[in-house]
């Protein structure tokens, strides 16, 4: 099949929801191999924790500013720290989305590589592709562990951005701005655990991809 016909049926595909089973043995017909799906939703995945990050320190600076403004201002404030929630809302659910799609090709992947061992002649090229699978598991299942890590971190923010969001549409005066200042260090510290967690599994991501790409895993 010509590259540009490969591109475009993979393209059709896109929209029909997540890499299911049957989508994942459809693309690799099509020449788009477990290993290259494998390298590029782990590079989605780390993509999705990149913008959420970003999104999540961006949604900060946006409620750390309502503690400086004038009362008369906070309508105008709310508006924008409502967009920011929801959009921090919007980078989470595409970050959960893309591990789970990490996790389905990892599966098909180490599913297929485990039962073609067996189609080895060889006892030493069979030990030595047994002992790449192995190594490849440990470093794909470190991954993931570190990516949902970095993910949960993000519901307690949520749920602070949340409760800042609705008391401040229901308090639109100086009360509400003394509550941001009262909690405004503690939601500081959990986005910086946030980043630093996100940071972690972005590197991590990259390392991963390298080694894949390199084969050496």
């Amino acid at each position: 099949m010509r590259p540009i016909t490969l591109i475009l049926v993979l393209a059709t595909l896109s929209p029909l929801g997540a890499c299911s089973s049957t989508q994942i043995a459809l693309k690799e017909s099509l020449g788009y191999a477990k290993r290259e799906q494998l390298v590029d939703r782990v590079e989605d995945a780390r993509d999705g924790q990149e913008a959420a990050k970003e999104q999540f320190e961006s949604a900060l600076a946006e409620f750390l500013s309502v503690t400086g403004v004038e009362t008369g201002e906070l309508e105008k404030k709310y508006s924008a720290v409502k967009k920011q929630y929801e959009r921090c809302e919007d980078r989470a659910e595409a970050v959960n989305t893309r591990i789970k799609d990490v996790e389905r090709v990892a599966g098909a992947l180490f599913k297929e590589w485990d039962a073609e061992l067996d189609q080895y002649s060889s006892s030493e090229m069979r030990a030595a592709s047994q002992r790449q699978l192995d190594d490849t598991k440990v470093k794909y299942e470190a991954l993931v562990s570190t990516m949902k890590q970095a993910a949960s971190k993000m519901e307690p923010v949520l749920a602070a951005f949340k409760d800042q969001t609705l008391f401040l549409k229901h308090n639109l005066n100086a009360r509400a701005i003394a509550s941001l200042q009262q909690t405004s260090g503690q939601i500081q510290s959990d986005v910086q655990a946030l980043v630093t967690e996100m940071e972690q599994a972005i590197n991590e991501a990259n390392a991963f991809i390298q080694e894949m790409q390199a084969g050496q895993v």
